[in-house]
């Protein structure tokens, strides 16, 4: 079965982190909001554990989105799962946990049609060892095991990552990248043209502009090259919709699906 429909007169809309307008972010309250909208895929990211479980989390430290301290990798399953993942966003959301990658799972391969971008946030840079590499394969190996890789897109700001991925499991899986590519570096050298394996670019101008969405130009240069321009998390609006169709993009990643689908369906881009 073809999962991937979207175009530029069929825009995907996928939740970024669920529906973290309105939930908190990378929580399965999140996920469910976004799948009940009608998202066409869920963005997500995933890291590893002190005991090597891997959980739904987007920063380095807890901090940002929780009652708690310390990096991820510092602190154990038990230790997270105490911590509360709501409380940041409103007291309505008092006791959110953060999820297991597990939870997440078992969730979405029961959802008909939906698409999911998988992305791999531990960095072979930030550690002194394999474990991103580790890491990796036991990621892929889960959505494996759930019969999900038609379904998946990994993504990371690793080009190592890429390129070991690439390197073993070959054409198998879709690969979601960055442009400019400079974005993706981070000290790292790269190999391979992350524009020659790349299913899918995240068209995020942002670091080195103040017009985050890419150009009609940059999106017409980047389908050239056999790779979907997918809109960022930036888009929102009324505004933001016109422009991302006027620039030709077939995906857009949001915070607030809500508004963005509501806005493509007035306009006949979402089926």
């Amino acid at each position: 079965m073809n999962y991937w429909t979207q175009s530029k007169d069929n825009i995907f809309v996928a939740g970024h982190r669920g529906f973290s307008e309105k939930y908190p972010e990378n929580t399965m309250e999140s996920m469910e909001a976004a799948v009940e909208l009608g998202v066409d895929q869920l963005e997500t990211d995933i890291r590893v554990t002190k005991d090597g479980e891997l959980v739904l989390h987007h920063d380095y430290m807890v901090d940002r989105t929780t009652n708690g301290e310390g990096h991820v990798r510092d602190l154990t399953l038990e230790q997270l799962r105490k911590l509360d993942a709501g409380c940041k966003k409103s007291s309505r959301f008092k006791g959110v946990k953060i999820p297991t990658f597990i939870e997440f799972m078992d969730f979405v391969s029961k959802v008909p049609n939906l698409t999911v971008n998988f992305e791999f946030k531990e960095y072979p840079r930030d550690w002194k060892d394999d474990t991103p590499y580790i890491v990796a394969d036991k990621i892929i190996k889960i959505i494996e095991d759930y019969n999900f890789a038609d379904r998946a897109i990994l993504n990371s700001f690793s080009p190592k990552i890429h390129e070991y991925i690439v390197g073993k499991y070959g054409k198998k899986y879709k690969h979601h990248v960055y442009y400019p590519v400079a974005s993706m570096l981070g000290g790292e050298k790269i190999t391979l043209n992350p524009y020659e394996y790349a299913y899918s670019a995240c068209m995020y101008r942002g670091f080195w502009s103040d017009q985050p969405l890419a150009t009609k130009e940059e999106c017409d240069m980047m389908w050239s090259r056999g790779v979907q321009p997918w809109a960022p998390a930036e888009v929102s609006g009324a505004d933001g919709v016109e422009a991302m169709i006027e620039r030709g993009y077939p995906l857009v990643t949001c915070n607030d699906p809500e508004t963005v689908l509501n806005e493509l369906r007035k306009r006949g881009k979402h089926k």
